[in-house]
């Protein structure tokens, strides 16, 4: 088989994903369709639609874009069956019923942001940084009927260092991403479209999810060792942010995020969890372990700030806890 005689179906929204196929234009293959998230009303009105990230890119450069609302639409099936592709290509996108990811004489392969079968769901990057792995990676698995769990055919391993945040293994997995699908690809071309492939472990002691996260998901408890809540900072920083809650001068909670933090050696001796404590000109606040030093914030209502800047407009934060 020739790379040409693939016929991609490109299946994406977010900017994630854009890498990816931008790596399948630059490199030649044949993207006759492009499947993504319908346009998100925005503005205060939501009168404005926003295209995707991927939308963005496949208008850009000519190519067919189809936008369903259900993925089982009669009509949306039809016309995608009228492209003829051989193979699909998903990265970052919604769960595919069988009409669809069984379509193509060649399968579905999708592009996982983890070294399945650890992290399956919505979520795998945030995970991984919020329980202090120091290695995830990317995979490429043909689609079935559950969640990330296809036969895999190719990994790639990615370290985490311990100061890195969730942008940091975002951007290093998009690029990674791209790289893993360029070389899937190539394995579908060698073996005529059926690549070797593997059933996922499923025997490892403990399988971590990675489920969607939500507003609540985010609340930092201070209830826990500060590595746990460095962690946990650093793996929702920059977005959708750890927050929790500090009473203002007049008593009443605001919310407060925090984007980033320092692990201290200072035992939280004599210090109750959650209790702030301004320190050299540094702000802290007690784990149950230790103390952790808050380097950047944001108040509600308020732009993010280094703490300095934080410290310099607040007065007597000693008396404040956060909780």
């Amino acid at each position: 088989m020739q790379k040409n005689d693939l016929r991609i179906v490109f299946m994406g929204t977010p900017e994630f994903a854009v890498e990816t196929l931008k790596a399948l234009v630059d490199h030649d293959y044949h993207v006759v369709a492009v499947v993504t998230q319908p346009d998100k009303p925005v503005g205060r009105h939501g009168s404005l639609l926003q295209p995707s990230a991927v939308k963005q890119y496949a208008v850009a450069h000519g190519l067919p874009v189809l936008q369903p609302e259900k993925m089982k639409d009669p009509a949306f099936v039809e016309t995608l069956r009228s492209y003829d592709a051989n193979l699909q290509v998903v990265v970052a996108f919604r769960m595919l019923p069988e009409v669809v990811w069984a379509m193509p004489a060649y399968g579905t392969f999708n592009v996982h942001a983890a070294l399945l079968p650890q992290y399956r769901g919505a979520a795998p990057i945030n995970w991984a940084v919020i329980n202090g792995e120091t290695q995830t990676g990317v995979t490429t698995f043909f689609l079935d009927h559950d969640i990330d769990t296809g036969r895999i055919i190719r990994q790639l391993p990615f370290d985490i260092p311990d100061d890195a945040d969730a942008a940091y293994v975002y951007d290093g997995l998009m690029h990674l991403g791209a790289r893993i699908c360029l070389e899937t690809l190539q394995l579908i071309v060698d073996a005529d479209g059926y690549p070797q492939s593997v059933p996922q472990d499923e025997t490892r002691a403990t399988l971590l999810p990675a489920p969607k996260i939500y507003k609540d998901t985010c609340r930092i408890s201070w209830q826990q060792p500060v590595k746990r809540v460095y962690d946990f900072v650093r793996g929702l920083s920059p977005y959708p942010g750890a927050w929790t809650e500090m009473a203002t001068a007049d008593g009443q909670p605001a919310v407060l995020k925090i984007f980033q933090t320092t692990k201290s050696d200072m035992a939280a001796t004599g210090y109750a969890p959650g209790q702030l404590i301004v320190m050299r000109k540094h702000l802290y606040v007690a784990c149950t372990d230790r103390l952790l030093q808050i380097d950047a914030l944001q108040l509600s209502g308020k732009k993010r700030m280094e703490a300095a800047d934080f410290l310099n407009g607040m007065h007597g934060l000693e008396n404040y806890s956060l909780r």
